[in-house]
């Protein structure tokens, strides 16, 4: 009888962490995210990119910067539609300007897709174009893309998976106007090139969409130092 008992024992056991088991992975898979991670790429970088159209003083609408994952897989699904990623803004203080963020596919980018996408962007009345890009670019493609008759800025699809603006170290930009960039010189008795320099290619001057000349007050505030001002000047 204690045999029995005993074996009864040892299965209702193996039973029970089999159940705890098993209710333990339900668990998990329900903490897990749930799609493709196609999905999720697109939702990062479209995101960030909504983020710096506000940055730069565009109109955008409150739901697309509060927008989860779970609400863009529902609206796009699992395989976005590339043309239904497109982002057109209008800037707040001269609504006739406009951008159109387009996200390009996954195969190699020539000078035959460039000239395609120019044909069907031309009626537009754009300002400026920014272009995201899974692959790489051709020579050719590029020099095409410096014929457009507005500016075209290009991003990697990795590069606006996380807004750089919002990380802990970074400190906070303000892009000087044309005034204040006077104000600053004057104060000072500078002249533009004495300033410190900041290339086009710094990645806070992308972001931001930045001209040569512009001036950018960089604040740094941390434990270290309580504040600290930095002015630079785009070249």
């Amino acid at each position: 009888m204690a045999t029995t008992y005993g074996n009864r024992g040892a299965g209702s056991g193996d039973d029970d962490h089999q159940r705890r088991a098993e209710e333990a992975w339900a668990c998990i898979r329900n903490m897990m995210e749930q799609g493709s991670v196609e999905s999720h790429r697109f939702y990062l970088a479209r995101k960030t990119a909504w983020e710096m159209l506000n940055d730069r003083g565009y109109t955008v609408p409150d739901s697309e910067l509060t927008r989860t994952l779970p609400e863009f897989r529902s609206h796009f699904g699992d395989k976005p539609d590339l043309d239904r990623l497109r982002i057109h803004a209008s800037l707040s203080s001269n609504p006739s300007k406009k951008i159109l963020v387009v996200f390009m596919g996954a195969e190699g980018i020539g000078k035959s897709s460039v000239c395609g996408l120019r044909d069907q962007i031309l009626n537009q009345s754009l300002s400026g174009l920014i272009l995201v890009l899974q692959s790489k670019m051709s020579s050719f493609a590029q020099k095409e893309l410096d014929c457009f008759p507005f500016k075209v800025e290009v991003f990697q699809i990795a590069d606006l998976y996380v807004n750089i603006t919002k990380h802990c170290l970074m400190p906070k930009h303000q892009i000087l106007t044309a005034e204040e960039k006077r104000n600053l010189l004057n104060k000072y008795q500078l002249e533009e090139k004495q300033l410190p320099q900041m290339v086009r290619t710094d990645p806070i001057a992308r972001y931001y969409g930045l001209e040569k000349g512009t001036v950018v007050k960089a604040t740094y505030t941390n434990e270290f130092i309580q504040f600290h001002e930095q002015y630079r000047c785009v070249v």
